[in-house]
């Protein structure tokens, strides 16, 4: 290759997006949002690996759903020969975890964890093959009060990001007896109807026929409205677990509406399923799921154990986020520190550690590929940076042992600077920013 040949360009693989600089702001006030939510709720962080045993999503989502047929990033370990896969959803390695290390021995659990997820599907707004999602899971609780508490925790959620027209839709897919009579007569029902079922549905009729109901497809509409109803095939216990629900909700004046052909895609829910919607990001308006799935543990090898949890796609609240027009403070630091000349940086370097050890921010200019820069242009820097104050340190200065302090952010648009002893400057600092106000005024002198 030429010396002068440009190398070529790499690009993120499709589908896989970067989270920039710009918002940075935006994620962490989300991220510090859930975990102050579910802190309140009492729920506990969990972390788990990004790559499982391929076999632990086979048998958690189901080997016939769209996730382990077509989606999933599944792979050899060309060391030993393991087939592994990176985790397409939260909820299997939560509960791989909890029985590996006997988390309910002592008794029930509520965690939650926040990561990456891989899925090979269509990338679209705010979907992506590598995405991120919040997960709640409240393991060994059997009652309707914790689905409900797990859904009144997403509406404080909602509340606390300042999103609207997310509205909640519920329903009950009772238990493995309850289904199975409902399939016979699901599977019945399609067959009388097979020339109006898309090659999709077909496909689907005997290996899982309930996610016919969950079809996209405009043609399929009346037909599937006109198709047996889960609901109807349920017994008292299901029945009294759903109306516990409801009842809850009801209660503390939580709206929703019981959506008959809700059904979830994965195989180990049961009873109580659940999905925020939304109207605002096209036709694929889910932003949380969830539901119970008490039979999960004990396929897994476990104790018999109740489960119920959610799952929300971080990018698709953000985009909702940015829709409200939600205000996410732009600042990088409270101080940004200016300096000119090799004496005025020495000291600088100084002042911004014991700036940091107040407990203050403070970004120290450093010299870009063009320069140390002039006065005029890292005050730019400092004021682009979204900085309170900048901390001037010049020849000056550093002879008559002060610096100066601009105030960047004066109200009214007037910019004060104060001069201000150096071995002062970080109690001054301290007083205008975490105090509001300056208590010490005998060697401070303001001027415009």
């Amino acid at each position: 290759m030429s010396e002068n040949k440009k190398a070529e360009k790499i690009t993120a693989v499709k589908g896989m997006n970067d989270i920039l600089p710009a918002d940075a702001p935006l994620w962490e006030l989300f991220e510090n949002t859930v975990h102050s939510v579910l802190k309140s709720y009492g729920f506990q962080k969990i972390v788990t690996p990004i790559v499982e045993d391929t076999a632990l999503f086979k048998r958690a989502i189901g080997a016939v759903t769209d996730i382990v047929e077509k989606e999933m990033y599944s792979f050899t370990d060309s060391m030993n020969g393991d087939a592994l896969t990176l985790r397409p959803e939260g909820t299997a390695g939560v509960v791989r975890a909890v029985i590996e290390h006997n988390l309910v021995y002592e008794g029930p659990k509520r965690v939650w964890y926040k990561g990456p997820m891989f899925r090979h599907e269509r990338p679209q707004r705010g979907r992506y093959r590598q995405f991120f999602q919040v997960g709640a899971e409240a393991v060994g609780f059997a009652g309707p009060d914790i689905d409900a508490e797990l859904i009144m925790l997403c509406r404080r959620l909602w509340d606390d990001l300042g999103l609207e027209h997310i509205r909640l839709e519920l329903n009950s897919i009772g238990d493995a007896a309850e289904r199975g009579r409902h399939r016979v007569d699901l599977i019945a029902y399609f067959e009388a109807n097979l020339e109006l079922l898309d090659l999709e549905a077909k496909n689907r009729l005997h290996a899982n026929p309930l996610r016919i109901l969950d079809t996209k497809n405009p043609a399929m509409q009346d037909l599937v409205n006109k198709a047996p109803k889960l609901l109807d095939y349920l017994e008292a216990e299901s029945i009294a677990h759903f109306e516990g629900v409801k009842r809850i909700l009801d209660h503390n004046n939580v709206p929703y509406t019981v959506n008959p052909r809700l059904v979830r895609g994965l195989d180990y829910y049961n009873r109580t399923v659940f999905e925020w919607v939304t109207d605002a990001l096209g036709a694929q308006g889910t932003v949380c799921a969830g539901g119970r799935y008490d039979p999960l543990i004990e396929s897994f090898g476990g104790k018999p154990t109740p489960a119920v949890g959610f799952a929300m796609g971080i990018e698709r609240l953000i985009e909702l986020m940015k829709m409200a027009g939600e205000p996410a403070d732009p600042s990088t630091c409270d101080v940004y520190m200016v300096h000119q000349g090799e004496a005025a940086q020495m000291q600088a370097f100084v002042l911004a550690e014991r700036i940091r050890d107040a407990g203050l921010d403070v970004v120290l200019h450093c010299a870009a590929a063009s320069g140390a820069g002039s006065f005029k242009n890292q005050m730019k820097k400092a004021d682009a940076s979204g900085a309170a104050f900048a901390v001037i340190i010049g020849e000056d200065e550093i002879a008559n042992h002060v610096v100066n302090v601009k105030a960047m952010r004066a109200a009214g648009g007037g910019q004060q600077q104060a001069t201000v002893p150096f071995d002062e400057a970080v109690d001054h600092l301290v007083d205008q920013i975490i105090g509001g106000h300056d208590h010490d005024h005998d060697h401070v002198h303001y001027h415009h």
